[in-house]
């Protein structure tokens, strides 16, 4: 009566639930135990998975997913990154979303967002729109967060060239007449 066949999604059998949820690699690859091949979607993230070392310059744009080791530079355009638990990045990186739950070493460009996890570290200077930090993360270095006008930027940061040493002793929100 619980088990009806045709109540389960196409393509899925009863053991496959176990191996998706073993990893970010297991969603599409078919195995003995599981001999059929799970649909792969178009956005399936590609990993670079623990013991894989890559020096050098590595660009896309689609999610990836590094638990292993990158030497150089990361661009995703519109991706996302996750750097896993066992990840080390010492490469300036790029992508619409950062997740760091690894180290990075390097200046950090999250178009959308980035977020580091309770065991993330990144030192180097972040540049995001929203910023999130857990609990136990570390960053060292300098962040710029918040959405901010191109031209209006460039404009403040000519202006303020010989204002800029004095704004920035004074504390914000101090309630004084300088704010």
């Amino acid at each position: 009566m619980w088990k009806k066949e045709d109540a389960k999604p196409q393509g899925i059998s009863e053991s496959s639930g176990a191996s998706a949820s073993a990893g970010a690699g297991a969603t599409h690859a078919s195995t003995a135990s599981n001999p059929v091949a799970l649909p792969v979607s178009p956005r399936a993230t590609a990993c670079i998975s623990q013991g894989i070392r890559i020096k050098g310059e590595v660009t896309g744009s689609e999610d990836l997913f590094v638990d292993g080791v990158v030497d150089g530079k990361l661009n995703l355009t519109n991706g996302s990154l996750t750097i896993g638990p066992n990840g080390s990045v010492k490469a300036d990186v790029t992508a619409r979303e950062v997740v760091v739950r690894g180290k990075i070493e390097g200046n950090v460009t999250g178009r959308d967002r980035v977020q580091l996890w309770s065991t993330g570290q990144v030192t180097g200077e972040v540049r995001t729109d929203r910023l999130a930090i857990e609990d136990g993360a570390l960053l060292k270095g300098r962040v710029e967060a918040g959405k901010q006008p191109v031209k209006a930027t460039e404009q403040k940061a000519a202006a303020a060239a010989g204002t800029a040493k004095s704004s920035e002793a004074a504390p914000l929100g101090s309630g004084t007449a300088a704010d």
